[in-house]
């Protein structure tokens, strides 16, 4: 799962990426992209995967790709 100080270190890195990087996050529970998505502006990434990785031992792979910042006149 992405514990709050996890999710905290994730959304720090996505902010330092640049725009067209990809960022890859892996974890446990099915439930940990959600906290994320709340805390990132819909806006900002695009989602290219969200993969189940195992079937034993269950984990996630979600890959981001950071979007150039829109301006507004």
């Amino acid at each position: 799962m992405l514990i709050p100080l996890t999710l905290l270190k994730v959304t720090q890195t996505f902010r330092e990426i640049e725009p067209g990087e990809t960022l890859e996050i892996l974890w446990s529970g099915p439930e940990a992209p959600d906290g994320l998505f709340k805390v990132l502006p819909a806006a900002s990434y695009e989602l290219l995967s969200m993969d189940e990785m195992g079937k034993v031992s269950h984990y996630y792979r979600l890959r981001l790709e950071k979007k150039a910042a829109v301006k507004t006149v």
